[in-house]
């Protein structure tokens, strides 16, 4: 017997969940707690795991447990392990009822209320039994909830091309941001506007840390202009369609962002820019076998991205 066949014999699934849970717990008596159970029993199942391997999985303190090399190793396969269980059980209840499922999906605030939004309420319609859990954010903190198995797939806005070798990205369409108003803005009645035109207006726009806020301060650095002071500095949607609805405020937003069809009221300005042109993709893990209610959410959104790219 090989020594991987004698550990696929000793080893149990539960013993690597109880030390996945002690390590993010930090403590085996907190660990304990969470999987309603014994501190004795936690102990136990580790020290079976580290016999069964053969090394120490945890370094214990009167502070607490954290994990060794070994045991971060484990941690990591593990994460895929269960989550292609997760995955297996999902496929099992689609195969029974194609028409329910869960399905967890990252993406900006932007795309959310636009893309996104409109993908689900079609699903949703044809199909009332499937759920979908929505995580908003921008830049590495999405991609990281794609890395930790929390979302099964990411739809962003790329700044470079995916070169992480664990991240596979299909293209769905290009965009570029736009300055945008209130139809009820004097500006919405121009035709031709400059850009230096508008710096001394009131802005809405994002936090100076966030990803958005890079690409406009590229944007008015490109026309060789001072970016322009924001009145009212809010990553909120609600907040800024809000101020941009009272007719005074400008604002510089994705391109998909500006859809007359959901945002009657907000208006592409036309201004020129320099080229901001980025793809907008679907992002998921390599060698992960996506969900079916996935596959079937990515063919939507295929089919929505076409008619996203027509020039409106």
């Amino acid at each position: 017997m090989s020594d991987i066949e004698r550990i696929e014999r000793q080893l149990r699934l539960h013993d690597v969940r109880v030390l996945m849970a002690a390590v993010e717990a930090g403590s085996m008596g907190k660990a304990a707690e969470r999987l309603h159970t014994s501190q004795p029993a936690v102990s136990r199942a580790i020290s079976d795991l580290e016999h069964a391997l053969g090394v120490p999985l945890v370094d214990r303190s009167p502070q607490g447990i954290q994990p060794t090399q070994y045991g971060r190793a484990i941690i990591n396969r593990g994460l895929a392990v269960f989550d292609e269980l997760r995955q297996g059980i999902k496929d099992i209840e689609f195969l029974s009822d194609p028409a329910a499922g869960e399905l967890r999906i990252g993406c900006s605030e932007s795309m959310a209320s636009g893309l996104v939004l409109d993908v689900i309420d079609k699903l949703s319609r044809r199909h009332p039994r499937m759920s979908f859990h929505v995580a908003t954010g921008a830049g590495p903190p999405i991609f990281e909830q794609l890395a930790t198995r929390n979302v099964e797939l990411v739809v962003s806005r790329m700044t470079r091309r995916i070169t992480e070798e664990y991240l596979v990205a299909e293209k769905l369409f290009d965009d570029s941001y736009v300055v945008a108003a209130s139809s009820k803005s004097r500006w919405a009645r121009r035709r031709k506007i400059e850009l230096a035109e508008l710096l001394d207006e009131p802005w809405t726009l994002p936090p100076f840390d966030s990803f958005g806020s890079t690409l406009i301060t590229e944007a008015f650095r490109a026309s060789e202009l001072k970016p322009p002071r924001a009145i009212v500095t809010t990553i909120s949607l609600n907040m800024r369609n809000r101020l941009l609805a009272s007719g005074r405020y400008l604002t510089m937003v994705p391109g998909f962002a500006v859809a007359p069809d959901r945002y009657p009221l907000l208006k592409k300005l036309p201004v020129k820019l320099p080229d901001s042109r980025a793809p907008v993709a679907v992002v998921t893990l390599k060698n992960r076998s996506l969900s079916p209610l996935a596959q079937l959410f990515v063919a939507s959104l295929r089919t929505a991205a076409r008619s996203q790219a027509r020039p409106r």
